[in-house]
């Protein structure tokens, strides 16, 4: 195949695929009082379940399921992952009970597993290496879009429709864009390189599911709870297993030693620290619009558009500038996101609209301005037969940061018992954290040139150098 075969008709394909499974990380949030008296009768816990299985799933699968896209093959991981997102879809939108409305919410996420590195793998494969910081600025564009439609979406089915529409028009969506796929986009070399490693596959996975439950569930059940603080320690002791067995195997998952770079330990945080500020937002926004302004569901959807213009103009603006110089790139987005929280913090009943989104564009601008160049920076810094991976592993930065900023903003907004009083102190608490892990990003990021060079990252023909290793170390398999 050649090297320079991405298509705009494949593009914007895949593009698609990874706007609609982001969209339903966010649409649910806004259906929670219409699911509260449905007559499913849920309970608070199960309310929570509905929300948090979806996200739990998805990025507890997503590193695995990038290397298993390496392995037997990209399309076909992205044409299964559309056909269980759909039938998780149907699953919740036939639901009669709880249960089965969860199940199918974290069926739809093994789904979106498989469907968000795969697209980024795919578009990596067939941009080339000049083409492949505008594949990346659009690929995150996607996920910016898939949030403005996931809002959107639930406020126009929580206002006009019913929760039962909004999984019923996943599944012939699904659908359609199984077909996109199958017309528009080539399949790309299978790596025998990529290995599944099932026992290191299942440590991480654990691992991973056992901390985001820790992370999600921590402001509900209280920090010290005791299932709470036996989760951290599972999790904890899941990955530590993991480490060690991948460290001995000859074929695991990948080599932790990867994060011997300081490059891509800074990218990955700061791929964290961005989502982590975002969603903090996302968790704040439709509270304060529709319980403070007085918004309805639709219009509260749409009045978060703002944070689309940035994500959609700056990454065209910036590429340039990215490649030649990413660090202060990188370093101006991050503290842009964090900037925009604390004017956000702000906010109350008398602000004018016109003044939130202003602080919206400032957050927006910083999103497109760093997301783009670290996501590019996290792929890039594993070999080129493990993209799927490096894809699974970035996007998993951005959905534990997620979690951690809905858990932390709902964490000090429930010490202040409303959200009148909460919201500000929250979003300060978010919006220093931001600042601060921003400069540790730009000193981790700067600091890999004291390997003589050789840190993660893109090279110059931008195929990626992986990581720094030093004399006697292992290679990167």
């Amino acid at each position: 195949m050649p090297p320079h075969a991405l298509k705009r008709r494949t593009l914007l394909a895949l593009c698609a695929c990874v706007l609609v499974a982001q969209s339903m990380v966010a649409a649910i949030n806004l259906l929670i009082p219409q699911l509260s008296s449905s007559t499913l009768h849920p309970s608070s816990s199960e309310i929570l379940w509905t929300v948090d299985a979806y996200v739990i799933v998805f990025a507890g699968l997503l590193i695995p399921a990038g290397a298993l896209g390496d392995r037997y093959g990209r399309k076909g991981a992205l044409l299964t992952g559309l056909a269980l997102f759909a039938a998780g879809a149907a699953l919740s939108a036939l639901a009669r009970d709880p249960a089965l409305l969860i199940a199918g919410r974290g069926v739809s996420g093994a789904g979106a597993a498989l469907i968000t590195p795969a697209t980024m793998s795919i578009l990596l494969h067939l941009a080339g290496p000049h083409g492949r910081a505008q594949a990346m600025a659009s690929w995150t564009l996607a996920i910016g879009l898939g949030g403005l439609a996931g809002n959107l979406g639930g406020g126009l089915a929580g206002q006009f429709l019913s929760w039962r529409a909004l999984f019923a028009v996943m599944v012939p969506l699904a659908a359609l864009l199984a077909l996109a796929v199958a017309v528009t986009t080539p399949r790309t070399d299978r790596s025998p390189h990529s290995h599944l490693a099932p026992a290191g596959t299942l440590l991480l996975t654990a691992g991973l599911v056992a901390v985001l439950f820790g992370i999600i569930e921590g402001p509900e059940y209280g920090w010290s709870a005791p299932r709470i603080l036996l989760a951290f320690a599972a999790g904890a002791l899941l990955i530590a297993l993991f480490t060690v067995q991948s460290l001995r195997s000859r074929t695991p998952l990948f080599d932790p030693r990867v994060f011997a770079a300081p490059r891509l330990r800074a990218t990955t945080l700061g791929m964290a620290t961005g989502f982590f500020g975002l969603f903090a937002l996302f968790y704040l926004n439709s509270q304060y619009l529709q319980g403070v302004k007085g918004y309805g569901p639709a219009r509260t959807g749409v009045a978060i558009v703002p944070l689309i213009v940035g994500m959609a103009l700056v990454p065209r603006l910036a590429a340039r500038r990215a490649t030649r110089h990413p660090r202060p790139v990188i370093g101006g987005g991050l503290a842009l996101i964090g900037l925009g929280l604390l004017g956000v913090s702000t906010a109350g009943a008398g602000t004018p609209y016109a003044v939130y989104a202003c602080w919206l564009l400032v957050i927006s601008a910083g999103t497109g301005l760093c997301m783009p160049t670290l996501t590019l920076g996290v792929v890039t810094s594993l070999p080129p037969h493990q993209a799927g991976l490096g894809s699974g592993l970035g996007t998993a930065a951005r959905e534990i940061g997620a979690a951690l900023g809905v858990a932390v903003t709902g964490t000090v907004l429930a010490s202040h018992g409303d959200l009148p009083g909460g919201m500000a102190p929250a979003l300060r608490t978010v919006a220093l954290l931001v600042l601060a892990a921003t400069a540790a990003v730009v000193a981790g990021y700067g600091g890999s040139r004291r390997d003589g060079g050789k840190a993660a990252g893109p090279a110059p023909d931008g195929t990626g150098t992986g990581p720094a290793r030093k004399r006697g170390e292992a290679p990167v398999r």
